[in-house]
């Protein structure tokens, strides 16, 4: 605002002394203040991370940790005839593959063991370690002698004899009131099939 001196010695406003702002004019001021103010502040932190990724470029490198050293292999060669043990790629059953027919078996019932055990139909109780079975009775019906067969899992089996438990075709020959025997066909070191007597007492 200014003054303008009369003849009088007295001051006066003069008209023309205003200066009219609006507010948009004001509003696009600060605009532009507050954009110079940020676009200031936006170059002093890129200058502090040119600074700072220049100053990390320059410092040395971690060492890198040598590899552990590699151990020679050992090489081992099995020899199974040498230490009386079975040849882990014959044929599992003999006289069925690899060539060779059941007229190369041994006469010591080997023919009719890898017979029973390929040509018998395998049954549930198959599937399941003898020591896994319990008996937990018998059951008698038309004259006949069944024995309750109770897996891991708690299901119930009815068998009689001629019927197969277990890994080792264990197959049913006696079923008594306290017991049931088995007669098992096992393979020993030597690759040959021998039977082996089994039997499940009755739980209590």
């Amino acid at each position: 605002m200014m003054k303008k001196k009369m003849k009088n010695n007295t001051w006066q406003l003069s008209k023309t002394s205003f200066l009219p702002i609006s507010y948009r004019g004001i509003k696009q001021y600060s605009l532009v203040a507050i954009a110079f103010l940020l676009s200031g502040c936006g170059n002093k932190e890129m200058s502090e991370l040119r600074q700072y990724t220049e100053t990390t470029l320059a410092k040395p490198g971690r060492p890198v940790e040598p590899l552990p050293p590699i151990k020679p292999f050992v090489r081992y060669l099995y020899n199974a005839e040498k230490e009386g043990l079975r040849d882990p790629f014959e044929p599992f059953f003999f006289g069925i593959s690899g060539g060779e027919s059941s007229e190369a078996l041994e006469d010591n019932g080997q023919d009719r063991y890898a017979q029973e055990i390929l040509t018998h139909n395998k049954e549930e109780l198959e599937y399941f370690e003898l020591d896994s079975l319990r008996m937990v009775g018998t059951l008698e019906e038309s004259g006949k002698l069944w024995g309750i067969i109770r897996d891991q899992d708690g299901l119930i089996y009815k068998i009689s004899n001629g019927n197969y438990m277990g890994r080792n075709f264990g197959k049913v020959e006696t079923i008594k009131e306290g017991e049931i025997r088995l007669r098992e066909i096992i393979q020993g070191p030597n690759g040959k099939w021998a039977e082996r007597a089994a039997k499940l007492s009755l739980e209590e």
